[in-house]
């Protein structure tokens, strides 16, 4: 069968990923059963009930059944991902320790786990641990040396004031209106993940129209960001109660446009643009003069696209760093040249020559 797109495949995890074509998707979110291994109920101080994760779902009869279930689907993911493409795992201390093994003897390479820090946790009403405040997620590539996966350094980079930005995410639970309701005003899925969550995994690793499968669907937290961002999914869910309400939840989510997804993109992904360039297209002519940003040095151009000056010679970059006796010197913006209005770095230039490069 060919990749349904934008659906909800209402069955069995592994019987519906082995339908799936190979190579067929961009990323894979996983938020599998966490085989918690609860005993008995939880009380809080008053003596009322905490609504815990007892759900069949995540029941496992030993260890053993488990990690075989996790080698499972984590191979068929792997069959249906893109050789560049990337695979996110979600888990508590319960169990993503047992999935990171599986993970990398199925030959995924791990690139980071992710610690997400949730700002409002459950206390732990017994007193007998520490409060259970965080998550981590594992991102990995499909292989180690294969093709470049996705990762959106630079708009990362601005969603975090443009600082890089880390591995330990602060962000609160699923809560408020965001919490889907049943038909009884329970919560409707008792481990429903934040958007905002989603939102910061679906931006850092996928591209516009990329296709994400979510082989553990729930209540469609992936479906519903994936939408709003302009990118495709493939649920899989065996709940039809889930099902349903994923589908009704996406179907109000409302796509961002074109051009409300463009993002910061990555000067390391520009075409390479060599000075010499510049002269050759006539935008800088041998025996022009370019100084420095305040105009104390001074360098000539060149008909080879060196710069000189008294008797050194050498790149835009060399040149700078000898005029200022620095280690170092970047010299697309330590270099200006003259226009009408004062001076302008070079690399007002070079842009304009990326900008007639195709792609």
């Amino acid at each position: 069968m060919g990749l349904p797109i934008d659906a909800i495949l209402n069955g069995d995890c592994l019987e519906e990923l082995k339908k799936l074509p190979d190579r067929s998707v961009d990323l894979v979110f996983a938020d599998p059963p966490y085989n918690l291994q609860l005993g008995g109920d939880l009380l809080r101080p008053d003596n009322s009930k905490v609504d815990a994760v007892d759900d069949h779902w995540d029941q496992f009869e030993s260890f053993a059944a488990y990690d075989a279930f996790t080698r499972a689907w984590l191979a068929e993911c792997r069959r249906v991902l893109k050789d560049d493409g990337g695979l996110w795992v979600i888990g508590s201390y319960h169990n993503i320790f047992r999935v990171g093994v599986a993970v990398q003897d199925l030959g995924f390479w791990i690139l980071n786990d992710i610690v997400w820090r949730k700002s409002n946790p459950m206390p732990n009403f017994k007193g007998t641990r520490f409060t259970n405040a965080h998550e981590t997620l594992i991102w990995a590539a499909k292989s180690r040396g294969g093709r470049r996966y996705t990762f959106n350094y630079d708009a990362m980079k601005m969603a975090n004031d443009e600082l890089q930005m880390r591995s330990d995410w602060t962000l609160p639970l699923c809560t408020g209106e965001e919490r889907l309701k049943d038909d009884n005003g329970a919560k409707a899925h008792p481990t429903q993940k934040p958007e905002a969550l989603l939102h910061r995994v679906i931006m850092a690793s996928t591209k516009p129209g990329d296709v994400i499968l979510d082989p553990f669907f729930g209540t469609g937290t992936t479906g519903a960001v994936a939408r709003r961002l302009g990118r495709r999914f493939v649920g899989i869910e065996r709940e039809t109660e889930y099902a349903r309400i994923a589908e009704a939840r996406i179907a109000r989510v409302i796509p961002a446009t074109a051009e409300e997804m463009v993002v910061t993109g990555s000067k390391k992904a520009e075409p390479r643009v060599p000075f010499g360039t510049l002269v050759e297209a006539g935008l800088v002519r041998p025996g022009d003069v370019l100084y420095c940003p305040r105009g104390q040095n001074a360098a000539r151009v060149r008909a080879d696209g060196s710069l000189v000056v008294g008797e050194f010679a050498g790149s835009i970059h060399k040149v700078g760093a000898m005029v200022q006796s620095a280690p170092a010197c970047n010299g697309w913006t330590y270099w200006h040249f003259k226009t009408d209005a004062g001076l302008a770095p070079i690399d007002v230039l070079r842009a304009k020559v990326r900008a007639q490069t195709p792609a």
